[in-house]
């Protein structure tokens, strides 16, 4: 009896417009900054029309990689609601699908962008058992001062105690699968964003993420016990925002690039791998080739890591110890730079920077759950 688990971050599925990039150029579209624009409302247009002409191509992609990911369960990042979430599954995943992920989760976070998770999930796995939906449990207004998280390094960063500590949520789904229980925690961490008075970005907000990381490990703990929640069946799945390892890529196209595996000396995933918490399965592949993400800034800054996680607890890692997890790249743009025998075919009207399925890769594998 399998099951068949994903996660991936499917880059801003909104289904509303955003203007903001009239008066703030950081968040106006590079096509829009070519041209002149006269006011608000010629730019309100403009913005519609690139939008919408954007996004089919792009939906058409995410749909190909979900579907890639032949998942009966999968746990997803940057939704903007249940609307956004059902129009899709509707006008492109079915396409591709047939009526496969008829049950459909999420809740409102506190991501500022409106940006939030969801758990989509078939009726049955492809071998035929039953996915059973249990409960639901939203943790996004948890708070720093009722988890005793918060630190010093928070107030630095003007975080106060009485502030939640999820930027999105960490969303609780039990689920049975052909009876057999599964707790499904569904998360996205803080972003990493841009250097902030020289300090690079993912220093700069470390300390949110290990708040975020300290609080899902927290509710794993109360809801199982410290003592038992090894033995049970759980996976935490999605975005963390944050690498154990980069793969830093130098050189050229011409004589070639040079990959060097860097590993980093403290990251926000410790906290629920030390003391065997929780299994990265992902690391079950070799190190060149875990990576979900190309992160550039141009030549000079260039880098392959892993940010999308599927942790299995102790036992659903025993239980599965020869699952590998698969790792979707058909939907990255053609400027993603390869390490040696990794190319893949890409999907159609895959695009240099855009149209593409997403900026992550989409995560699965395959486990037993008898």
């Amino acid at each position: 009896m399998s099951l068949r688990l994903a996660t991936f971050n499917v880059e801003n599925l909104m289904n509303r417009f955003d203007f903001s990039g009239f008066r703030n150029q950081l968040q106006q579209d590079r096509t829009l900054s070519l041209f002149q624009i006269r006011d608000e409302a010629e730019y309100r247009l403009l913005e519609q029309a690139r939008t919408i002409a954007h996004t089919d191509d792009t939906r058409q992609l995410t749909a190909l990689a979900i579907a890639a990911t032949r998942a009966d369960i999968l746990c997803l990042q940057e939704v903007d609601n249940i609307e956004a979430l059902k129009a899709f599954e509707y006008g492109y995943l079915f396409k591709m699908v047939g009526q496969g992920y008829r049950q459909k989760f999420t809740t409102a976070g506190n991501d500022t962008r409106g940006i939030d998770v969801a758990v989509m999930m078939r009726e049955q796995t492809r071998d035929g058992q039953p996915i059973e939906f249990v409960r639901m449990n939203s943790h996004a207004p948890l708070t720093y001062g009722e988890l005793d998280l918060h630190t010093p390094q928070l107030a630095l960063l003007g975080i106060e105690p009485h502030e939640r500590i999820f930027r999105r949520d960490c969303l609780e789904i039990d689920v049975r699968i052909g009876g057999q229980p599964l707790t499904i925690y569904a998360v996205h961490f803080k972003s990493m964003g841009g250097p902030r008075e020289g300090i690079p970005g993912r220093d700069a907000t470390m300390p949110v993420r290990h708040a975020e990381a300290r609080a899902v490990r927290h509710i794993i703990e109360s809801r199982f016990s410290k003592d038992h929640a090894g033995s049970k069946r759980w996976a935490i799945c999605g975005d963390f925002n944050d690498y154990r390892q980069r793969i830093v890529i130098g050189g050229d196209a011409e004589p070639g690039y040079d990959f060097t595996v860097v590993n980093e000396q403290g990251s926000a995933l410790d906290i629920l791998l030390q003391d065997g918490f929780a299994e990265n399965i992902v690391e079950r592949r070799p190190e060149l080739e875990r990576w979900t993400l190309y992160h550039t800034r141009g030549p000079q800054e260039r880098h392959l890591c892993q940010l999308d996680y599927l942790l299995l607890s102790p036992s659903l890692a025993k239980r599965n110890s020869t699952a590998v997890p698969d790792i979707i790249r058909g939907g990255q743009p053609w400027r993603t730079i390869f390490p040696p025998g990794q190319q893949v075919e890409r999907f159609p009207r895959i695009g240099w920077d855009r149209p593409k399925a997403s900026d992550h890769c989409p995560v699965a594998v395959t486990l037993n759950m008898a």
